[in-house]
């Protein structure tokens, strides 16, 4: 019967990685209470555990006593001398082995339920020090469980949860697919630790480098930051310790195969490499990239970069949905309020986007009378238009109709633009604000510590 109860909590050691010893110590304590329960509080006695032999022996020590006044703790004569054929006498310490059958079925299911209670107890405390210590590394689970937006991820036999806000956004999980993530939090629960993995969390992004990149890896190139909207885009703006090496060109790898293993890996997220730079403007020139910026103004106190860009340039700047200048503005760290250069004139077009719907003769006709824009064309008087070759009154308003609509449109994608860039501004001075507010509080916490 030991050697089961051993064998059984041998199988735990193996199965539950819970430590030898902490188990040893664990059945020790349980079969002491039984015997405390069986022999009372006052009883001296031993518990030996030999998890290698599979074996539990209780040692029960009892003083030799002509007449017995307290049977937990003595033992007359006559008795000892039918059961030890040793020479002792009155006043010696008697030794029994105790037989486990002798504790009867009702203390050993009570100690058995003891033991299960502690085991799980002691199961909870290894799982949640096994994943608190990972938070912020890679797992590699398997899907076994879609449930009402929860993923539920099988690693190493315990279960992980990947919730509806940690996925990105359009990726598709099926049962049985092997999943990466990064491990984000672990609380303690009533029953088990709930441990919380994410793959939106721009740290994955970031060990995803590391694996790729030997050189990351290796320290030699070092990543000072990333941003992400996930599924969509993200910045990671890398350094290189040697000059031997270029760090934008080691992420990247040669014809992009470095790059290309993380951008599958995260749904086909775009991911712009860029270098970091201890320059504020330098630095911020890059994170808006493929923007060109026409000039860049910097306040080191308030943190307020103002950038000035051409109209060309303006939707590069800023993004789809705002995306560019939103991660640029929070991988380095400064508000960024972006001025459109000429937004304040009237919009016009170029007659050559026009070539199509005048035709080559006309087009190069107008051009030679000096209308080389739309707004030329729109408010040139009709008799100084007539006189052209092969325009004529109705050509003419037909023409100047269709330029008038084709600038209503252009112009509401500018006005477009220019909302987004207010909107931009604005959310990044509430930020701002915020994050200067938070400094205060924080100041004033330590303060008063």
């Amino acid at each position: 019967m030991n050697y089961e109860i051993v064998e059984s909590f041998s199988q735990m050691v193996r199965e539950k990685r819970i430590d030898k010893d902490m188990l040893t110590s664990i059945i020790e304590d349980v079969f002491s209470m039984m015997v405390k329960k069986k022999y009372g509080m006052e009883a001296r006695f031993d518990v030996v555990v030999n998890m290698d032999k599979g074996d539990i022996e209780i040692y029960l020590e009892k003083e030799i006593v002509d007449k017995v006044t307290d049977s937990s703790t003595q033992i007359d004569i006559e008795t000892v001398r039918k059961k030890s054929d040793e020479p002792l006498d009155i006043g010696d310490d008697f030794v029994e082995v105790v037989d486990m059958q002798s504790f009867g079925r009702r203390l050993i299911i009570s100690a058995k339920q003891n033991l299960n209670q502690r085991i799980k107890e002691v199961e909870k405390e290894v799982i949640y020090g096994e994943y608190a210590n990972s938070v912020g590394e890679i797992i590699v689970g398997e899907i076994y469980q879609i449930r009402k937006g929860e993923i539920l991820v099988n690693h190493n036999r315990n279960e992980l949860i990947l919730p509806k806000n940690e996925q990105i956004a359009g990726e598709r999980y099926r049962k049985g697919e092997t999943i990466r993530a990064i491990i984000k939090e672990v609380r303690k629960n009533i029953s088990t630790p709930m441990v919380i993995i994410s793959r939106t969390d721009p740290k994955l992004l970031a060990k995803l480098f590391e694996t790729e990149i030997p050189e990351i890896y290796d320290g030699i190139i070092e990543i000072k930051g990333v941003v992400r909207e996930a599924g969509e885009r993200s910045k990671v703006a890398v350094e290189s310790h040697d000059d031997r090496i270029d760090a934008v060109g080691a992420c990247v790898g040669m014809k992009g195969v470095r790059i290309h293993a993380i951008v599958r890996e995260l749904h086909n997220e775009n991911i712009d490499v860029i270098n970091y730079s201890e320059n504020a403007s330098i630095f911020i020139n890059r994170a808006l990239a493929p923007a060109k910026i026409k000039n860049l103004v910097v306040n080191e106190i308030t943190k307020v970069a103002t950038v000035t860009v051409d109209k060309d340039q303006a939707s590069l700047a800023i993004g789809r949905n705002g995306q560019n200048i939103r991660l640029a503005s929070q991988l380095t760290g400064f508000q960024i309020e972006l001025i459109k250069e000429g937004a304040d004139e009237e919009y016009d077009m170029d007659l050559g986007e026009f070539r199509e719907e005048l035709g080559e003769l006309l087009y190069e006709r107008l051009v030679d009378e000096g209308y080389t824009t739309a707004r030329n064309v729109i408010d040139a008087d009709l008799d100084g238009l007539l006189e052209i070759e092969g325009l004529t009154e109705d050509r003419i308003k037909s023409i100047k109709e269709m330029m008038k609509r084709e600038l209503e449109e252009a112009e509401i994608e500018d006005e477009e633009d220019e909302k987004m860039i207010s909107d931009i501004n604005k959310a990044s001075a509430e930020s701002s604000a915020e994050n200067t507010e938070q400094s205060v509080e924080s100041t004033d916490q330590k303060e008063t510590q």
